[in-house]
């Protein structure tokens, strides 16, 4: 939230403002940061010394960003960094060091990876420092205090039953206080000095005893000591003292302190804020009096005096964005550098001693490669850098705003317990209440609230200020989550927005991480928004307080799956954010100047100001992450004067600069035959024809033509027919603007077979000498969808060879001493490029496909109502009005109490009053002004339409809210009034095209030997209990025989099958066990249970029970 003081007026801050601060601060400081700490390095003898300067160059990139899309590259730039080099402290040289590449960020906040837009997720860890905690266990308390290092090691101190002090280094192993306190240096009489608590705690004389004073007497006794106790010999923990074993045990310790007490800047922040201590924050080890102050206070906690820390308040979590995951990696790139510099400086050293002369150090290699490296890395495998999920522009920026629990140094899904994904109240106005994954990751991925923003790691939220006495100050404060834990904070949901208006007597208020109800004189803040406390995607769901949350989580993770239609609506009822939502995705194209449109097409738009042309790119027809369209449409006619950031082009699911994601239908709620039981929909015929709810999909085909295996494209395919390679060209490629079905070859390819196929196949070498067959494959690529081919790419690929970069390192000779380094990099890349021939090239087909609703596809409110459509009725045949406008759609009505959300109600009926173009912006929580807020004014705006249309049915008062209506089979009006109306219906991402899969034989599972599942590796459709009860009440006996064991698991009757077919054979039974009755009386052994068997068959079944 910004406040500018003299206009007194404040806005929602950019959605991508947190992650593009987080780059750019990441650009501007952090490398920066880096190269300044970056050691000098220098050989055995100081003869030759190397140290960065901090005067670091990015280029600009090379190829623009929807260059590098269609490519398949990535969008990076350039990094140049000043080197000195000291030789015999007299002579300096400076040289260009070129690190390798950045990727960049984009002003959507993603990455462009590969080809692939990737996003780094924010993540959410334990802060550094100091936490108090009491575990209750059945001996009795325990109180302890866990020390978190920078680097996410553990430290604990605890008091046990008996009033002993110990540190515990892991679960079993621990070590006394006494022992760690002189291993730091220390001894009794500091002990006693510089602590309060300890000199009259009940077990110091339990601690400091006298044999374990005399152990720590001997020399180097406390390291000794502290090793003894920890066992590392075994049973005999006595050691035997020796020069090499101190010195050893003393590396040992040291490097222990360095990883398990390494604070960081802000570990010493928070230690000193929690032990009231005056230490530098330069100083981030801990230090001996740090240990004393921590159990000086643990003892403090046990008597009852000190405080017990919440490890789940966001005060003691760290906020980790993309600046902070980048320059960890680069950190570690820089480190390898170091040990490549020291390697070089060893190598040249012993030249020197075998030349005995001085020689001068040439360029480093492999140097510029470590950076490209960690980065690329990390953009592949890190678990925090996600493909982005690009179903539509909302889902987009919702992915760019997760915050994660997860990844390294935080949480795992396994041992979060339910403390940790509950919500906690610091999460109010930093985190969604609402927005969460259903699932194993329920509570451990959040989701930023729309007012929140980060500074120095942690979260804040703004605040109204209300109380007299601060009226001097600023009216918006942003509050972190150890400061508003002082304040009284009223709700925003149950105040007047009016000052003129007196306030309630008792307000409910957040204090103390409570909610209380405080009289109104004594609040000092108040919530500016209702909806400050949630996500963007509960942001649009209009009616939100009279839906339940959990169906409220489901409408928002829904919107994030619609599919973008071909023709966008804005919705009736709205919340008023759909125009921000659409400004901060990017997808809109936005005017950088002011002037007159020029020249308008579909790709391109020209503006003119005083000589000055301006060229705006549109995206036309280019394929997202999740195969949808992404497609820019402009509205900005010729001659049109323009100002700067105005609208020039809408979107995809944008209209008018609105975020349109569905459509508004004519809905009914009531029961049809039965084709809309449990949470099936019934669908009108119009939809389809009237391309309600069609969207486009574009399919990239991949393929690689392998030249060193002596594969070729080419049109002559052999075997094959003419009539699937209507569509290639003489290149053996599809032609673009082609019409393709399945299986008609998109590019056609031939190999010579290999020795690994007649090897594998003898048949083939028997028949290849019987009818002379050519000895060559066909490996064609071929279409597994219609559609329209809109783009072929073919590319050739070569391997680029890096590691002759000496000629990228300049001299300082000239004045633009980077343009030459990047000069002569290109050189050498050229050089390398020009002796290297393409061993491969690669084929990208693009396939544009037009699909219409139809039964199967999966539809959605935005208030959780989901369902899959059951069928398509004419229209002639569905229910219709008294106006005689026929419905589009019939939803189950007992789908509404159950699921308690009933915003979607309240959202139908203002719709039936909308439909005189006329839209409502209704933020949530409107009841905050007076009681039934929501129900007076869908009824009010309901009488109003029903004047100013004179159809006195929508509004009657014998039935509010429904309407008697028509069966349009019959022409009979139905026996009793039904909700009508018209809701916002989206369209998503489960589409029945991409479900649809077919089996005959596959994969198997190796233990079971069941089918494997999925689509995607070709599996089986799994036949549960329930199935089997739908088979044998049809009384289908052998069908279900055949499920169950010869396309199953049954591996004798599955290879005897296809003998059978060919022979034309009935269907061998199956006269033993399957295999994963196998399986389960093998799991049974391993129990120690025995299970005896024998499969009886009609021809034994007159066996004796006893021999049985």
């Amino acid at each position: 939230m910004q406040f500018d003081e003299k206009k007194e007026m404040f806005t929602i801050p950019e959605f991508g403002q947190i992650q593009l601060e987080g780059f750019c601060r990441f650009i501007e400081y952090d490398l920066l940061d880096k190269f300044v700490k970056f050691p000098k390095i220098a050989n055995t003898q100081k003869e030759v010394e190397f140290l960065f300067d901090k005067n670091y160059k990015i280029i600009e990139p090379s190829i623009k960003e929807k260059d590098a899309v269609y490519q398949r590259l990535t969008f990076s730039s350039k990094l140049f960094v000043p080197a000195f080099f000291i030789y015999w402290n007299k002579i300096k040289k400076k040289k260009i060091i070129y690190l390798g590449e950045i990727p960049l960020m984009n002003n959507n906040g993603t990455f462009l990876i590969n080809g692939n837009y990737r996003v780094v997720v924010n993540q959410l860890i334990r802060s550094p420092g100091i936490y108090y905690s009491l575990e209750r266990k059945r001996t009795g308390n325990i109180y302890t205090s866990t020390l978190i290092s920078d680097c996410g090691g553990r430290l604990k101190f605890e008091i046990d039953i008996k009033q002993n002090i110990w540190i515990r280094i892991s679960r079993k192993k621990n070590v006394s206080i006494l022992v760690f306190f002189f291993a730091m240096g220390l001894d009794i009489e500091e002990i006693l000095k510089n602590t309060y608590y300890i000199k009259g705690f009940e077990g110091w004389g339990l601690i400091c005893n006298e044999k374990l004073k005399h152990k720590l007497s001997r020399k180097k006794g406390a390291i000794f000591t502290f090793y003894e106790e920890l066992g590392s010999r075994g049973d005999n923990n006595d050691f035997v003292f020796s020069e090499s074993l101190s010195e050893s045990l003393y590396k040992k310790f040291t490097n222990f302190l360095s990883k398990r007490c390494k604070l960081g800047r802000i570990g010493r922040r928070n230690l000193n804020k929690k032990l009231n201590l005056e230490i530098p924050d330069n100083e981030i080890f801990l230090l001996p009096q740090d240990v004393l102050a921590i159990i000086d206070y643990l003892i403090k906690v046990s008597y009852g005096v000190g405080t017990v820390d919440n490890i789940d308040h966001l005060q003691n979590r760290r906020f980790f964005s993309v600046a902070d995951l980048l320059k960890k990696e680069v950190g570690l790139a820089l480190n390898r550098v170091k040990v490549l510099i020291q390697k070089t400086m060893q190598t040249i050293e012993m030249l020197r001693k075998k030349q005995n002369k001085r020689i001068m150090l040439p360029e480093i290699p492999l140097v510029s490669t470590q950076i490209t490296k960690t980065l690329k890395h990390f953009f592949g495998l890190h678990p925090l850098s996600q493909f982005l999920e690009q179903t539509n522009s909302l889902a987009e920026i919702l992915h760019a705003r997760k915050v994660s629990f997860l990844g390294p140094g935080g949480l795992t899904e396994r041992t979060a317990n339910f403390r940790a994904r509950d919500i906690h109240p610091s999460y109010y106005g930093r985190f969604c209440p609402i927005n969460t994954p259903e699932g194993q990751n329920a509570g451990l991925i959040a989701s930023l609230a729309i007012s929140a923003r980060i500074n120095f790691g942690f979260l804040e939220s703004p605040f109204y200020n209300v109380a007299k006495k601060y009226q001097k100050a600023k009216k918006i404060v942003y509050l972190s989550p150890s400061e508003d834990v002082y304040y009284r904070i009223a709700l925003g949901n149950c105040l007047s927005v009016d000052q003129k208006i007196p306030e309630k007597k008792n307000t409910p208020t957040q204090y103390h991480q409570e909610f209380l109800s405080i009289a109104w004189e004594q609040i000092h803040f108040r919530c500016f928004l209702p909806l400050q406390y949630f996500s963007i995607g509960v942001s649009l769901i209009p009616f939100l307080e009279h839906n339940d949350a959990t169906r409220a989580l489901m409408g928002s993770n829904m919107q994030r799956q619609a599919v973008p239609s071909v023709q966008p609506e804005k919705c009736i009822v709205g919340t008023g954010l759909e125009g921000q939502v659409a400004l901060d995705s990017g997808a809109l194209a936005i005017s950088t100047q002011e002037g007159r449109i020029q020249y308008s097409d579909a790709a391109t738009i020209v503006s003119v100001l005083k000589g000055n042309t301006t060229q705006t790119e549109l995206q036309i027809y280019q394929r997202s992450n999740s195969n949808t369209l992404m497609h820019q449409k402009t509205h900005a006619s010729q001659a049109k004067y323009v100002r700067k950031g105005q609208i020039l082009a809408d979107g995809a699911a944008m209209l008018g600069g609105e975020i349109c994601l569905g459509k508004n239908i004519l809905v009914a709620y009531m029961p049809w035959q039965g084709y809309n039981f449990e949470d099936a929909i019934l669908i009108s015929e119009c939809l389809i024809y009237k391309d309600i709810f069609t969207s486009f999909h574009i399919t990239r085909y991949e393929t690689t033509i392998c030249t060193a295996e002596c594969e070729k494209m080419t049109r002559e395919i052999p075997r094959l027919a003419t009539y699937s390679l209507r569509h290639l060209d003489k290149n053996g490629l599809v032609r673009v603007g082609s019409w393709v079905q399945p299986g008609d070859v998109l590019v056609g390819k031939l190999r010579p077979r290999s020795s690994e196929d007649f090897s594998r196949f003898p048949e083939l070498r028997l028949l290849q000498d019987l009818f002379c067959t050519s000895p060559i494959k066909e490996t064609c690529l071929r279409a597994n969808g219609k559609g329209r081919v809109i783009d072929v790419n073919w590319s050739k690929l070569q391997a680029f060879c890096k590691d002759d970069l000496e000629k990228g390192h300049q001299d300082d000779d000239t004045e633009d001493i980077y343009d030459e380094a990047e000069d002569a990099l290109e050189k050498v890349y050229q050089l390398n490029n020009y002796n290297l021939s393409s061993d491969s090239e690669k084929v990208h087909v693009y396939l544009l496909e037009k699909r219409k609703i139809q039964v199967g596809d999966k539809v959605a409110g935005r208030h959780g109502n989901k369902g899959i459509v059951s069928i398509v009725l004419s229209r002639q045949d569905m229910p219709f009005l008294q106006s005689g406008i026929s419905l589009d759609m019939v939803l189950n009505p007992l789908s509404v109490p159950s699921r308690m959300n009933v915003g979607q109600i309240f959202e139908c009926l203002l719709g039936l009053a909308g439909t005189m173009n006329k839209h409502y912006r209704i933020p949530p929580f409107d009841e905050r002004y007076e009681q039934e807020a929501s129900r007076k004014l869908v009824f009010y705006e309901l009488y109003k339409a029903s004047e100013q249309t004179a159809n006195p049915w929508i509004f009657e008062l014998e039935h509010l809210g429904k309407t008697q209506i028509f069966d349009g089979r019959t022409g009979e009006i139905f026996e009793q009034p039904v909700t009508t109306g018209n809701a916002y219906i989206l369209k998503l991402i489960h589409q029945v095209n991409d479900k649809m899969h077919a089996r005959s034989t596959g994969n198997y599972a190796r233990i079971t030997q069941q089918p494997v599942q999925g689509k995607s590796k070709g599996g089986g459709q799994r036949l549960g209990e329930m199935e089997v009860w739908a088979l044998e009440s049809f009384g289908v006996a052998y069908v279900l025989r055949e499920m169950l064991t010869v396309k199953a698991d049954h591996i004798r009757a599955r290879k005897k099958i296809l003998r059978s077919i060919l022979d034309g054979h009935s269907v061998p039974k199956a006269d033993s066990a399957t295999e994963s009755f196998r399986v389960l009386s093998k799991e049974l052994n391993s129990l120690a249970l025995e299970l005896n068997h024998t499969i009886i068959s009609g021809k034994y079944f007159n066996l004796d029970r006893i021999e049985v």
